[in-house]
This record gives structure tokens, sequence and C-alpha cells, in this order.
């Protein structure tokens, strides 16, 4: 009887020890992939939220699945008159799941020194701007606004460092929310290095309106 009471308390320490390494590797395995997850959302663009142009939160993440062109604009600038050109690319583009989100800034010579309220008349009166419009922010320096931290430098992105040189400077950004391509602010928005890497375009009859409103 004793020999019998040991073995099945051997056993039982065996199935108790083998019960506990399995949770150990199940918790190993949900840490690394939590981990994992937390380090994707870092490279990516979706982990921000920021101001938009009427003061409420605009959240990155809403943009998942779409192609995404962020561009600081100015409205004094002499490339000023591409808003025209990034609404029509907005527009023929939108059904596709993209869209554009432009950053006023007054980095450049001074070539914003509008309020917002100022820019959101300016951009619709002139251009009838709908692509999503954000605050006034800085975009180079030490003062840079975090998502241009993150666009410009390769150990915040993990695609590529770079500089913003000028005012509607284009960052091309998947679906997954990474650093795609850098575009240089003279290149016109609807010029092919832009549109050769746009998905073709979705004909109105089999686009489904999408829930982000573009209101600005």
């Amino acid at each position: 009887m004793f020999i019998i009471f040991l073995s099945l308390l051997t056993f039982g320490e065996k199935d108790c020890t083998m019960k506990t390494e399995k949770i150990i590797l199940a918790l190993l395995f949900g840490a690394t992939a939590a981990y994992a997850q937390t380090d994707q959302l870092r490279s990516s663009i979706h982990q921000f939220v920021v101001t938009d142009i009427d003061g409420n939160p605009f959240h990155f993440n809403s943009l998942k699945g779409k192609k995404v062109m962020v561009v600081n604009t100015a409205s004094k600038c002499g490339l000023t008159s591409q808003y025209k050109k990034l609404q029509s690319l907005y527009e023929k583009y939108e059904r596709n799941n993209f869209v554009i989100v432009a950053f006023p800034s007054n980095n450049f010579m001074w070539q914003e020194p509008g309020s917002n309220n100022e820019i959101k008349a300016f951009c619709k009166k002139n251009y009838g701007v709908s692509f999503p419009v954000m605050e006034k922010i800085t975009v180079k320096g030490r003062s840079k606004h975090p998502v241009y931290a993150f666009l410009t430098d390769v150990n915040k992105n993990g695609v590529k460092s770079s500089t913003v040189t000028w005012n509607f400077q284009k960052y091309l950004v998947n679906k997954q929310g990474q650093v795609e391509k850098i575009i240089s602010p003279r290149t016109r928005p609807d010029s092919e290095n832009i549109i050769g890497i746009l998905p073709p375009r979705v004909h109105a009859a089999h686009f489904r309106p999408g829930t982000h409103s573009t209101n600005h």
C-alpha cells in the first residue's frame, strides 16, 4: 500500500510539474506576443492621437488599413497651390482607402502665420479642402511634434531618417502605419511618382462609404 501511495504521489508531482511548465510556457508565449504587438505599434503612426484644426482628438489608429499621405502645409508659400491638387487626389482615391492628413506649420520663412481658425477658413474658401487638417504644429527642431519626430527618425519609424526641407513635403505611410516613401516638397501631388504607388482607383458603384468624417 505504501509503495502504491508513493507511486501515486510521484505521479501527482510529475503531473503538477507538467501543468506548471505548460502554464509558464503559455505565459511566456503571451508575453512575447504582447511585446511584439507593442513593438509593432511603436513603429507605426497608428500609435498617435493628435488634435485636429477644430481642437478635437484625431486618432491615427482609425486609419488602419488605409494608405496615408502626411503633408506639412502653409498658406503663404509658393507651393500653396498644391492644396488644389491634394484635394483632387483625395477625391479620386478616397474610395480606395487613401487619406491625406495635413499639418500646417510656420517653420519655413513664417509662411503659415495664421491661427487655426484662419487656416481652416483659408483652406475651405480657396481650395474646398475636405481631407483632415490638424492644428498648426512644428515639424522640425527640438520642439517638433511627436508625429514628425516619428516620421523623421529611423530609431522611431524603423525605416529611414529624414529632414523636412520645406512646406508640402509628403510622407506616404502604408496600411500598417509604416513609412513607405518620402516625397520632396516640389513633387506635385498628381505626379506619376505618387500616382504610380497608389492602388488602382475603385469605381463609385463598388464604393462603400467609410465611417471616417472629413468635414473640416
